[in-house]
């Protein structure tokens, strides 16, 4: 094995396992949204069992949009989930086959969806208080 080919393969591991890192952070981030969606739909069953016994009277079922919200963040943090492992899979190829293109769809995406998410809890909360 001559010297040039020990520095590419140190390289080549250092770029396969900072693939890897960036796959957890991704998981780590899907996980997140996942628990902020299952947080934001129980919050809201949550406020409205609270308001039915304080109120006294039999449980009104509110127009709410804040168990769609939450139902739609856990589906986004699953296809974040399969979306890095996707990425993850494609750097891999690319970096065995030592031609590596960056690309950043999969943070314009989730970053569009979780902004548009706020946006409508936003608007949600202006509402009902």
């Amino acid at each position: 094995m001559n010297q040039e080919s020990k520095p590419n393969h140190r390289q080549n591991a250092g770029d396969h396992l900072a693939n890897e890192r960036t796959f957890l952070a991704w998981i780590r981030t899907s996980i997140g949204i996942m628990g902020f969606g299952f947080v934001v739909v129980k919050f809201s069953l949550f406020t409205r069992e609270i308001s039915a016994v304080l109120a006294k009277r039999p449980q009104i079922e509110p127009t709410s949009y804040s168990p769609v919200i939450g139902v739609l963040l856990v589906a986004v943090g699953a296809l974040v989930t399969l979306f890095s492992y996707v990425r993850y899979s494609n750097t891999k190829k690319q970096l065995e086959g030592e031609h590596y293109y960056h690309s950043s769809i999969l943070i314009q995406t989730v970053t569009c969806v979780i902004f548009i998410a706020s946006i409508l809890l936003i608007v949600y909360l202006v509402k009902t208080t």
